[in-house]
């Protein structure tokens, strides 16, 4: 019975790949508005699950002291989040400065300051400026700011090429760390993150990810260190995987979201990929 419950699971969940999978090359492949608007969805989804997680946690239940009657406050104001994620979004379209993203980053600080100086002031002394900026902002830098370079990137130099090394090398990884894992698996990686992942996955995804990097470089006619691609994604790219285990597991939920069969939210699907595509991004436009 277990046997077949996850055959039946990992089914879905390759069809589910699949579908995602030519979604992504078709915007990657169109580029333009086309990239920009789909990678700004499933960046705002990913943020609306993003929040959502945080703010189940932090729901309060406040006793008032006269009719000591119970009511939950919500802590976090996300339309901030996404109007500002959003404005960025956009602004990568037009190959924005980073200057800009600064400065936008910092004002959007600003608004979660002045949002609560007038619930504190409406509400007779409630106000959770701190919770609020801090949950906000991370949200945007974890989660709009990857998906905006990846945007960025689309309209340099062989942008399209990099960005189908990019998502195949990350999807490779995923592929052969679990096939790795399941196989050879022995030695847990992080067994209080995510007790399933294995130290042998871990070095099989990576020898994955270089594998179709070198394919794609041959392919593509890339330049011969666009390989480092591979190493970002196989290395990086499952910490980032890690790194989302460890906000759901602080935060006590299984799945950012449900809106993907067999994978859980859209965030659960794109949490590699956003460290895979801010280094990537680093690396081509800063440092090389």
């Amino acid at each position: 019975m277990a046997d077949s419950r996850t055959n039946s699971e990992l089914k879905l969940r390759t069809i589910s790949s699949f579908f995602v999978a030519l979604i992504v090359i078709f915007g990657i492949y169109q580029g333009g508005l086309i990239w920009t608007v789909m990678a700004s969805l499933i960046a705002l989804i990913s943020l609306s699950e993003f929040y959502g997680m945080i703010a189940n946690s932090h729901e309060h239940e406040l006793e008032r002291e006269r009719n000591r009657e119970r009511r939950k406050v919500s802590v976090l104001s996300p339309g901030i989040g996404y109007i500002f994620s959003l404005i960025i979004l956009l602004a990568a379209m037009k190959s924005a400065r980073p200057i800009f993203i600064a400065l936008v980053l910092s004002l959007e600080v600003f608004a979660v300051f002045v949002l609560e100086i007038f619930k504190r002031q409406f509400s007779k002394g409630e106000s959770y400026a701190v919770i609020n900026a801090g949950g906000i902002i991370l949200g945007v830098l974890y989660i709009a700011i990857p998906w905006a370079c990846m945007i960025l990137r689309r309209d340099y130099l062989l942008g399209r090429e990099i960005l189908f090394t990019l998502f195949a090398c990350t999807w490779a990884c995923d592929v052969f760390a679990y096939l790795g894992g399941k196989a050879f698996g022995r030695n847990k990686l992080c067994v209080y993150v995510s007790p399933g992942k294995t130290w042998e996955g871990f070095v099989v995804g990576i020898l994955g990810s270089l594998i179709v990097s070198a394919v794609a470089v041959y392919m593509f006619k890339l330049p011969n260190y666009m390989i480092y691609i591979g190493i970002i994604c196989g290395v990086a790219g499952q910490f980032g995987d890690l790194a989302e285990s460890l906000i759901k597991r602080e935060l006590a939920v299984k799945d950012s979201g449900h809106l993907i069969p067999g994978h859980g939210g859209m965030l659960d699907r794109f949490d590699s990929i956003l460290i895979n595509g801010l280094l990537t991004y680093l690396v081509l436009e800063v440092v090389l």
